[in-house]
């Protein structure tokens, strides 16, 4: 039993070093081209490609990991157990935080804009008109993947219910491992696709959860095979041993997109041909990029650590509140007359130090915190998630 716990642990370096990777982005977009909560008056395009290219998988691999999570919860609880356990770990979090947490980040995107005026006391109220953003206040920003996420599990209970019957659990195994041989997990890219095809230009990203197909089924699809594929060793193995190819094919895909379509943000507007080749394109170097991600991990972090046991109980109130900070510090940041090279690293300690502080002084220490920031209201239970794959997974 302690062997199969030791290989899962890089599970959850996956789950970790992605959500700190997301916080390098979130301090990265002040400084880009595209709109954000505050922004600085210069911008670097080579920052904004490199932040485009990471927008493309970064967010796809937490949703797959975040669906091997779930499989791991299920070994454990049953569905009705984990139904609750999800609304306590993603619903009450994200009402907290649009409520107490992100109206910071509105306050000071609307001050930098010049729609609002006085001090955060004066704006605070306004929460409560409960009139939705950007025409009022209350919004769930950056917890759309927690809003997501939560819909998803609810949708999929009915499925989860059925794989606890043990024949159907047993046909879930056959086929992943029918599906890790490399040739079909490549094919299995084909719905990417056919939503590229059919979805992308009606229904372009919004986050919004309402009208917002194209990223609902993406999202929805890569969740259902982080459930359906992760639970098997014989996938990670084949990601292991097929990494290289999978790598190739990722940067064969992205140097395709880049030159032809993202160095100048040059993104397809109608249906033909050309929308073909970057769906195609897209969702090739998507998948790999996640496939190559799990085969190194496999490959590289199958080992425990304080830094893991600390940063996998972390890393869900990290994210929670990580872009409330940046907006804050990030407002007063820009207004600055040093270069973003400067700026950008003291964004990111700002953040880090930051989170640190309140984690440890504050949000473990304190059962209603805990309760609010989506831990386990009792002790950390940090080696416990770590290693039994995520299941602490957001």
């Amino acid at each position: 039993m302690q062997q199969a716990v030791q290989r899962r642990y890089y599970i959850d370096w996956i789950r970790v070093l992605a959500f700190f990777l997301l916080i390098f982005f979130h301090c990265a977009m002040p400084f880009v081209i595209f709109g954000w909560e505050v922004k600085n008056e210069d911008t670097s395009m080579g920052l904004s490609r490199l932040i485009w290219w990471m927008h493309q998988w970064r967010i796809p691999l937490l949703f797959f990991i975040s669906g091997v999570g779930i499989h791991y919860s299920l070994q454990k609880r049953s569905v009705i157990k984990f139904a609750g356990e999800r609304m306590v770990r993603l619903f009450i979090p994200l009402l907290f935080a649009m409520f107490f947490t992100i109206p910071l980040q509105v306050y000071f995107e609307k001050l930098q804009r010049g729609k609002i005026s006085g001090s955060y006391a004066d704006f605070y109220p306004t929460v409560w008109e409960m009139v939705p953003y950007p025409d009022g206040s209350l919004t769930w920003s950056h917890m759309w993947f927690v809003v997501y996420l939560f819909v998803f599990c609810l949708l999929l209970l009915p499925v989860f219910a059925l794989f606890k019957i043990k024949w159907l659990a047993m046909m879930k195994q056959k086929a992943a491992a029918w599906l890790s041989n490399p040739f079909l997990l490549l094919v299995i890219v084909l719905p990417f696709t056919y939503y590229y095809f059919t979805l992308y230009l009606s229904y372009p990203e919004q986050q919004s959860l309402l009208d917002d197909w194209f990223l609902f089924v993406y999202s929805l699809t890569l969740l259902f095979y982080g459930y359906v594929l992760g639970g098997k060793e014989q996938f990670w193995a084949s990601c292991e041993r097929h990494r290289y190819l999978f790598l190739i094919i990722a940067i064969a895909c992205g140097a395709y997109l880049m030159v032809n379509h993202w160095w100048l943000m040059d993104l397809p507007k109608q249906q033909g041909p050309r929308l073909s080749v970057y769906g195609i394109a897209n969702s090739l170097h998507i998948w790999c990029m996640i496939l190559t991600i799990a085969g190194f991990a496999k490959k590289y972090l199958n080992f425990s650590n304080r830094f893991l046991q600390y940063a996998n109980e972390a890393v869900y109130p990290f994210y929670i509140l990580h872009q409330t900070l940046i907006v804050a510090f990030g407002y007063y940041l820009v207004q600055w007359s040093l270069p973003i090279a400067v700026k950008l690293p003291i964004l990111i300690i700002l953040c880090f130090v930051s989170l640190y502080l309140l984690y440890n002084g504050i949000i473990k220490r304190f059962i209603i915190t805990r309760i609010l920031y989506g831990l386990k209201w009792t002790g950390s239970g940090s080696e416990n998630s770590s290693g039994k794959a995520g299941i602490n997974s957001l």
